[in-house]
């Protein structure tokens, strides 16, 4: 989902009174705008929004210092996910 979109989304639920709990946003979007503006548009909208950056690039500064950025956390890549097993 691009920018445009992502914001539109998330302006939809907050305005039926279901804002989302969490976005992930990444950094570096090709062509468009990447998390930091993304995420300065959503906290336009609702400023106590919680999200996460996430990006390979582990030394740009905003993956160093999400707080200072306006993320509440990181996510880097290559990230992986193992399913749990069930008896």
């Amino acid at each position: 989902m691009d920018s445009h979109s992502a914001v539109e989304t998330f302006e939809s639920a907050l305005s039926i009174g279901k804002p989302h709990a969490l976005v992930i946003l990444d950094l570096t979007v090709p062509g468009g705008p990447g998390g930091v503006e993304t995420l300065r548009r959503l906290k336009a909208l609702h400023p106590p929004i919680h999200t996460i950056v996430s990006s390979g690039y582990a030394d740009d500064a905003v993956m160093m210092d999400p707080l200072r950025h306006g993320f509440s956390g990181v996510l880097e890549k290559p990230t992986t996910c193992r399913r749990s097993r069930t008896s």
